[in-house]
This record gives structure tokens, C-alpha cells and sequence, in this order.
């Protein structure tokens, strides 16, 4: 089973908490974070290169220097404030009318390394290492992890009896995205949620923040290492995280955008679509008055929506092109990469190859289109979204998903709490 604790937060007075509070680091790029922040804003923290002008690498010893440097200004300034006491929280998002509820935790390094964390997708040892100089200039982690774990009726009754008291914070961000929290100081109740956790809760699962994670679990690694007194329940054993039922989880999709067809024009393209799939057009623009053609969305699993030449078409891969007994090869975007992007564009290593671009849905499927009718791209893809009981099934079985398969929103908001490794 997982270990958990709970912690006192460092985290920003009621009055303040929408002028500290910001989008994760890798949201915003440093010039959209430099518009937005304002005095307070964790951004300064979370993305320090803002700070300069004109703005420095994100890497340069001035940036980490400046980083640490601001943490020290927000904590004296009473911009962030440590709770008197170890607690638990409960962080809640609403978006478009949906309300899911996370606990607010630490989880323990010790169980990423032993499997008990499970991760779906693989990392990169330079963004690894990156937010490993985070978190040890710091020696705090400044933004959580974001896991899911199995629905457990005991931990919702908890967090439905807490969520029925006024919040310690309530607001709405700047995408209308409903963010509210709570604090769990009652010793009986922190003490219920930790042996919950402890008996009953066998492993987390990585929704987002796998380097994040990763990161986490190495500068605990080499904590230990350096501590000759190491007993395992160190501060720096354990790293924030913000766990929530995978019931109340929606994953959306994760669409594709490629620069060409491979040398082929776009009839030779349809037609080698026709060895693997249904092709129909759905939708064209309108003749008379030059409309957009409507956008169609893949409607089911193995239903594709392609964006080409103005028009939108369903694409239906056919029986026996897949194997729904494989949890990898099951997936979508491994029946796209492998029949389209691979077989057909050519396009193998979706890590590196420049022809392809990606898409968050949350963007909708007009960004789609905007990007191909601009000419920057020649052909556009929009994929059904991966079910958490795929995501699920899938890191039980210890086998990772295609690059770029997942996206999880709304973003947890930073800011709200902050856990030291001290």
C-alpha cells in the first residue's frame, strides 16, 4: 500500500490568494508569464527568467538565483505563510459544470521507486533534471504532482463532509475555471486519511507531472545518500501531490498536426487511407457564400477526424488493423501513428520528428483547422479520448503510452500550497 502524510502548507493568505496563485511553469511561455504576473505572482517564482529584461534562458544561474531569491521575498513579505500544523487538503476544479475533488498530500518517494506510483508515459532526462535544480535550490516542492487512485468510499465521505464548510479559498481563474480549498487540521480525520491510505490505497497513478515526479524521487535519492542517519521518514522523503478518485477524472483528447502529406497529393493520400480505413467527407466549405466547413469529432474509439483541403472526414479503421486484447496497441494514437503517420507519412519517432505538431483539445477543433488553413500545416488529426480505465489498465500492466496520448484539464492551479523538504 501507498504511504502518505500530511503537511504544513506554505501557502498564501485568503485575502491575496488570486494575486499569488498561477498556471503550472510549462503553461505559459516566459512572455505570456511576464504579461500576466502581477506583484504577487508565483510566476516570479515559478518562472523567474520574467524578472529580467530583456528575459534570461530559463537555465542561466541568474534565473535559479532569482528563483530562490523571490521564495525568501513572498515568505517575508507575508505573501506565503506556513501553517502552524501538518494537515491535509482538499483542492477542488470545476470546469464546465464538472466539480472533481482532490486530496491535497505527500506521497512518499520510496513507493515511485518500488512501482507503487505508476507512470504511463516515459520522461526526459534533461526536463528530469531541470526540475530536480527546482526543487533542490528550493528545498521545497513549489507546485504539486497530480495523481489518480482507485475510488475508495471511505476517503469520499471524508472529502464530501469537508467540502460542505466555507472554503479557505474560492475562485474562478482567467479560462472561468472554478478553483476552491480546503483545510483538514482535525487530528481524528488526518489520522482516518492517513491509515485509509496505508491499508486500503495500493498504488498512485501519474496523471500529470511525470517529470515533476521523477525529479522528486532523485533529489530524495540523493538526499538519502548524503544522510548517514537516513530513516526513511526524512521531510525529503516525500514530495506534494494532488490525488484525486479516478472516477471523477475526464481525459480529453490529444490531437495531431502534420506539415505534409510525404510527397503525395492529397487524392493518393485519401486513397492510401482507404487500405486501413472507412473514408468519408463529412463536411465541406460552402460553395456559395465560402463558409468553413463544420468540424467533426470522432464520435467513438477507432473513429478518427481528419482536416484536409477545407473539408473534415471520418476515418474508421477497419477490422483486424488493431488488437483491442493489447492495451497499447488498442489505443488510438498507436493506430494512428502506426497506420497513418508512420505507414503512410513516414513519420516514426513522434519525439523527434519536426513534421508533427500536437494539439491539447482543450483548444477545440478549430485550432485544428485555423493551423492547417494558415498553411503552416497540410493535414490535421483529432482522436477519441483515452479513458482513465485505459490509463489505468496500462500502467498496471507496466507498459507506457505513445507520446503525447493523455491531456488532463483543468491545470491544477500553483501557489495554492507548498510543501518543504525541511
Amino acid at each position: 500500500m501507498v504511504r502518505v502524510k500530511p503537511f504544513a502548507a506554505i501557502r498564501p493568505p485568503k485575502g491575496i490568494v488570486t494575486e499569488v496563485a498561477a498556471p503550472p511553469y510549462d503553461v505559459l511561455n516566459s512572455e505570456e508569464a511576464k504579461k500576466m504576473a502581477g506583484e504577487k505572482s508565483l510566476l516570479h517564482i515559478t518562472k523567474p527568467e520574467i524578472d529580467f529584461d530583456p528575459i534570461l534562458p530559463d537555465h542561466d544561474q541568474r534565473v535559479y538565483d532569482k528563483a530562490v531569491e523571490n521564495f525568501k521575498k513572498w515568505q517575508s513579505n507575508g505573501w506565503l505563510v506556513q501553517d502552524p500544523k501538518p494537515c491535509y487538503y482538499v483542492y477542488s476544479q470545476t470546469m464546465d459544470g464538472r466539480t472533481q475533488y482532490g486530496l491535497v498530500l505527500c506521497a512518499h518517494t520510496d513507493d515511485y521507486a518500488e512501482g507503487k506510483i505508476k507512470k504511463h508515459e516515459l520522461t526526459r532526462k534533461d526536463k528530469e533534471d531541470d526540475r530536480m535544480i527546482h526543487v533542490k535550490i528550493q528545498n521545497a516542492n513549489i507546485e504539486p504532482v497530480f495523481f489518480a487512485y482507485k475510488d475508495n468510499p471511505e476517503l469520499s465521505a471524508i472529502m464530501n463532509e469537508t467540502v460542505k464548510k466555507e472554503p479557505e479559498y474560492s475562485f474562478t481563474d482567467e479560462n472561468n475555471f472554478g478553483h476552491s480549498f480546503w483545510v483538514i487540521d482535525d487530528d481524528e480525520k488526518i489520522g482516518k486519511i492517513s491509515s485509509i491510505f496505508t491499508d486500503e490505497i495500493d498504488a498512485f497513478y501519474v496523471a500529470d507531472g511525470h517529470h515533476r515526479t521523477a525529479a522528486a524521487a532523485r533529489v530524495g535519492a540523493e538526499k538519502k545518500a548524503n544522510n548517514p542517519a537516513h530513516t526513511g521518514n526524512e521531510e525529503y522523503n516525500y514530495f506534494m501531490a494532488v490525488c484525486f478518485p479516478e472516477s471523477q477524472l475526464k481525459i480529453i483528447d490529444y490531437n495531431r498536426v502534420v506539415k505534409d502529406l510525404g510527397g503525395l497529393t492529397p487524392e493518393e493520400f485519401i486513397e492510401a487511407l482507404g487500405k486501413d480505413f472507412e473514408v468519408k467527407k463529412v463536411s465541406e466549405p460552402c460553395s456559395r457564400c465560402g463558409m468553413p466547413a463544420d468540424p467533426y469529432a470522432p464520435t467513438h474509439l477507432h473513429n478518427f477526424s481528419m482536416y484536409l483541403e477545407g473539408c473534415w472526414y471520418s476515418l474508421e479503421a477497419k477490422e483486424g488493423r488493431y488488437d483491442d486484447n493489447d492495451p497499447i496497441g488498442v489505443l488510438d494514437v498507436t493506430i494512428l501513428s502506426n497506420l497513418v503517420l508512420d505507414k503512410i507519412l513516414g513519420i516514426k519517432d513522434l519525439r523527434t520528428d519536426k513534421r508533427i505538431d500536437f494539439v491539447g483539445g482543450i483548444r477545440g477543433l478549430g485550432e485544428l483547422s485555423r493551423r492547417v488553413d494558415s498553411g503552416e500545416m497540410k493535414v490535421a488529426f483529432a482522436l477519441y479520448p483515452v479513458s482513465m480505465q485505459q490509463l489505468i489498465r496500462i500502467a498496471d500492466s507496466g507498459n507506457i503510452m505513445p507520446p503525447k496520448t493523455t491531456w488532463f484539464e483543468p491545470k491544477l492551479r500553483s501557489g495554492l500550497a507548498i510543501h518543504k523538504l525541511v
